[in-house]
């Protein structure tokens, strides 16, 4: 399997990618991502480079605003909110799929407060930690995954096991992800006391830089492991089976808890996601737990009544009446043949509606029989 590596920085105005207002709603931001991530996926454009570069901004603009502390943080400082090296830049970057359409998901680490202290720190103002807090040395939940799927309409109505493929960096077994020989977390950096910064005087600032004792992680490996070489993670190949259920709509999201990136320090892992798109059927359509058919019948047929024949989305044959008088646009309920609910063995309802066909070529003797029925005082009211 093929692995790309995107290191893309996004440097274009979110908003404008997408081509929605600043107070877009969650909605319209998910139905411009996806109307635009079909057009430029590299799938229907191979070999077109500037479709595949449109193809990452938008996904890297999707990822700032569909999570609202990235939102708010874009809205207020820009792309300065993201040049600190904190949480939220972890989602610019570093895709590990082939197939482009799986970003990795700022986790459950980096709030406003994070932001504005990294801001603060690429400013050199110290002083905004708050009596030291900060570093890397507590442990930090890894980044969450997001991949897509599209399925079909039966496969939606089944449900289905989907297998992902990837590679991405997990917790090393040896050494439970603290990146020492034994196994333990590391002591704590005695120059910065774990904080990963220490404070310089400069004039009327006091300024904080990385701690040159550790670099930064606030803490001090004396012995690093051998498999990690001390990072705490190795990138490895990956494979997940994700059970999607029946009865599934377009749209929904499914988690993984726990099968994102590894955490940092020992932290715990973050979740993987994955969308599920439900591609249109040629013969149903579904709204909510209901299925729509559209079937056309003689006018004959309408006119006296009759049965038909119908094949459901399960492949079963079921006979349908059609009761006289039946007018076209009308819809015909079959229950119980729709879409699973998701509530134990409940399903919704299958809709016939009704079209009709209109013979082009006529014997005389069928012209002159609808010839005497047009003459006559029902016909004349409008029956046909």
């Amino acid at each position: 399997m093929q692995i790309e590596i995107w290191t893309v920085k996004m440097n274009k105005n979110p908003y404008e990618v997408l081509g929605v207002a600043r107070d877009a709603s969650d909605a319209d931001i998910k139905k411009a991502y996806h109307k635009l991530v079909m057009k430029y996926h590299p799938d229907k454009n191979p070999g077109d480079k500037t479709a595949e570069e449109k193809f990452k901004e938008v996904n890297n603009a999707f990822d700032i605003l569909k999570d609202p502390q990235k939102r708010a943080a874009y809205d207020r400082f820009g792309d300065a909110a993201f040049a600190g090296g904190n949480g939220a830049s972890a989602g610019m970057g570093g895709n590990p799929f082939g197939n482009g359409a799986f970003h990795f998901d700022m986790g459950g680490g980096a709030g406003m407060e994070d932001i504005l202290r990294e801001a603060m720190r690429g400013f050199g103002f110290g002083g905004f930690d708050g009596g030291g807090r900060g570093g890397q040395t507590a442990q930090a939940r890894g980044r969450d995954l997001l991949d897509e799927v599209v399925i079909t309409m039966r496969d939606a109505y089944f449900g289905k096991m989907h297998t992902v493929k990837f590679a991405s960096n997990v917790k090393c077994e040896k050494c439970n992800g603290y990146g020492t020989s034994d196994g333990k977390p590391a002591p704590t950096c005695p120059r910065c006391h774990g904080t990963g910064y220490v404070n310089m005087q400069r004039g009327f600032f006091a300024m904080q830089t990385p701690c040159p004792e550790c670099n930064g992680l606030g803490h001090k490996i004396d012995k690093k492991c051998s498999e990690c070489d001390g990072t705490g993670a190795v990138h490895k190949n990956r494979t997940i089976d994700v059970k999607i259920p029946a009865g599934i709509e377009d749209g929904a999201r499914l988690r993984l808890a726990g099968q994102g990136e590894a955490g940092v320090n020992g932290g715990p892992a973050g979740d993987f996601y994955l969308d599920v798109r439900v591609k249109p059927d040629n013969r149903f359509e579904r709204d909510g737990a209901n299925l729509i058919m559209h079937v056309d019948l003689p006018f004959t047929t309408l006119a006296l009544g009759g049965e038909i024949e119908i094949e459901t989305i399960d492949d079963k044959k079921l006979s349908v009446k059609v009761p006289a008088g039946t007018q076209v646009g009308e819809k015909l309920r079959v229950r119980g043949h729709g879409m699973p609910t998701g509530r134990g063995a409940s399903f919704g309802d299958l809709y016939i509606s009704i079209g009709v066909v209109i013979p082009t070529k006529l014997t005389e003797k069928q012209k002159k029989i609808l010839t005497e029925f047009a003459d006559t005082k029902n016909a004349k009211k409008g029956w046909f």
